[in-house]
């Protein structure tokens, strides 16, 4: 039986549907604890939906076209599929065994998972719905990105402490490239020049060359009064343009802004307890963390490096996608 949405209220959803702009852009997000997904309106900010899901959604993504959302449900082993018109779960992906992070290919016809009980990045033909390969990785494969020319995928291993790379033609691993402490996300910069990996535990963001696999410098975090060991870089976010990073950092409670062409700290902004992942609205006026520990979002703006509001979500909020369209 599908799984259908729950009204958090009649007349709240009734309400923001009335009065949000028809180019109001939706927000979803990956609740780990209560096995949800709460829908956000970007325009105001409101709670409008809540869709029950299968058990600890984590990574969470969304078609090119924005007709459907693909949701790791990890305690399930599967990849459920939701129709964003009906918020219906209108199938499953065979994901592997415990899928964590995923990332779609820039063409929209291939998921690529990462599977951390089985040490496998699990390779998804969306049209057919078939796993196509699995090419075996390091310890705890977490983190995922891939090229904006989509020929080559980095994965994060967490406890090999490595990002690997992988041909997309040949699903064959290039290169292995040593970087701090447990690995958790992979950021590609749009011109495909770098990639940025984050590492939790070494507390650091390295960059790495992406013509030459090097790590060609290291990104660093100090915050006035707080301890070394409590900054923990997670998710990564690049604007479009190249120049600013977005960097969140777990039990820091706070999102990193770095200058993306010198590699330095520019602001700290102040948002909810143990953020952990960002995504940008399409038109990158604003980014939103997930903050894990207060159950909330924050919506930062992106022109001024403030946080503006923060919005009540689920459970332990992990994942977060914006609507294209």
């Amino acid at each position: 039986m599908l799984r259908k949405l729950t009204f958090l209220s009649a007349g709240l959803a009734l309400a923001a549907s009335m009065s949000s702009p028809v180019s109001a852009h939706m927000v979803y997000v990956s609740n780990e604890k209560d096995n949800t997904v709460t829908v956000v309106d970007s325009t105001t900010k409101e709670v409008v939906r809540t869709l029950d899901v299968g058990q600890r959604p984590r990574g969470i993504t969304i078609s090119h076209d924005g007709k459907f959302i693909y949701l790791c449900a990890s305690d399930d082993d599967t990849i459920e599929i939701i129709d964003t018109a009906t918020y219906e779960i209108i199938g499953s992906l065979p994901s592997g065994p415990d899928p964590e992070l995923f990332v779609l290919s820039p063409d929209g016809k291939t998921l690529y998972v990462a599977n951390e009980d089985d040490n496998l990045v699990t390779v998804i033909d969306l049209e057919s719905k078939r796993v196509v390969a699995e090419v075996p990785v390091g310890v705890e494969p977490e983190g995922m990105g891939i090229s904006p020319d989509g020929k080559a995928l980095v994965n994060t291993s967490e406890t090999t402490n490595m990002a690997h790379f992988i041909d997309t033609e040949t699903h064959e691993i290039t290169h292995n490239v040593l970087v701090d402490s447990r690995p958790r996300f992979a950021e590609f910069k749009p011109d495909n020049s770098e990639v940025w990996v984050s590492s939790e535990i070494g507390g650091t963001v390295s960059v790495i060359d992406n013509a030459s696999r090097d790590v060609k410098h290291k990104i660093t975090f100090e915050i006035p009064g707080l301890r070394s060991e409590t900054i923990q870089p997670v998710g990564v976010r690049i604007t479009a343009d190249g120049t600013k990073a977005y960097v969140a950092l777990g039990p820091a409670n706070r999102v990193a802004v770095v200058n993306a062409k010198t590699y330095e700290v520019e602001k700290y902004v102040l948002v909810g307890q143990r953020v952990w992942q960002l995504a940008f609205t399409p038109d990158q006026k604003m980014i939103i963390s997930t903050n894990g520990v207060s159950n909330d979002i924050t919506f930062i703006d992106v022109a001024t490096d403030e946080a503006i509001q923060s919005v009540t979500v689920g459970a332990l909020p992990w994942g977060v996608v914006v609507s294209p369209n």
